[in-house]
């Protein structure tokens, strides 16, 4: 008696949709050793809730500045490059929580979840308060690798979820992905942008009215 085959198990986001627009540093941490030693300390620290500092990193290390920068870059790249490896499983997290959902429905509750997800993370908010200017820099402008890999991952999202042509061809997947990106933003960093309070429920309100979730 043949055994039978194990059932197919779909790949999470992080296999498909997060890696739709890697940055440099994330590939050269597959490969360069020292690269991914630096980051699994900068990563530590930033978990509890500690300021990276490259000079006290280097230190901890036991190289020089020059040698951590010829590792992974500047302290902007580096800390991308941790809010980002931070990203990842929130989004995966969000995408089990979703997965009896479809379509436009998933897509919003998915959403939903992350900016829930990330305005009750406590290294995350400290980050926000302790370094506002920094943060909106590395999240939310065009120059941001966060941004872009984030649109990236809402437009594999999409496609997904709503196909090549959605809202009935009314909008095109990039512009759709970064209008969903931008309201993700707007409720996670309202307290930054416009003096506000950070909003899952308001997030979701907006995910669903743009997306037209029934």
């Amino acid at each position: 008696m043949s055994t039978p085959a194990p059932a197919p198990v779909a790949p999470p986001i992080a296999t498909v949709g997060v890696d739709a627009a890697p940055s440099w540093l994330s590939a050269r941490l597959a490969s360069h050793a020292d690269a991914r030693r630096a980051f699994d300390l900068a990563r530590e620290q930033f978990i509890a809730g500690h300021r990276i500092d490259m000079g006290a990193l280097a230190a901890a290390l036991g190289v020089d500045r020059t040698s951590l920068f010829r590792w992974v870059g500047n302290r902007d790249a580096l800390l991308s490059e941790v809010l980002w490896s931070l990203a990842v499983p929130t989004l995966v997290q969000a995408d089990h929580a979703t997965a009896d959902r479809v379509g436009a429905d998933r897509l919003a509750e998915l959403l939903t979840h992350f900016v829930a997800d990330l305005n009750r993370a406590p290294y995350f908010r400290e980050f926000l308060r302790r370094e506002p200017a920094r943060a909106l820099r590395l999240l939310t402008t065009v120059e941001s690798e966060i941004q872009r890999r984030y649109v990236a991952t809402a437009e594999w999202l999409i496609r997904a979820e709503l196909g090549a042509e959605p809202l009935g061809g009314a909008i095109d997947v990039h512009s759709l992905a970064y209008l969903l990106v931008r309201v993700s933003e707007s409720f996670t960093y309202a307290d930054l942008i416009a003096g506000d309070e950070p909003s899952a429920s308001r997030a979701r309100a907006a995910f669903r009215v743009l997306l037209r979730a029934d």
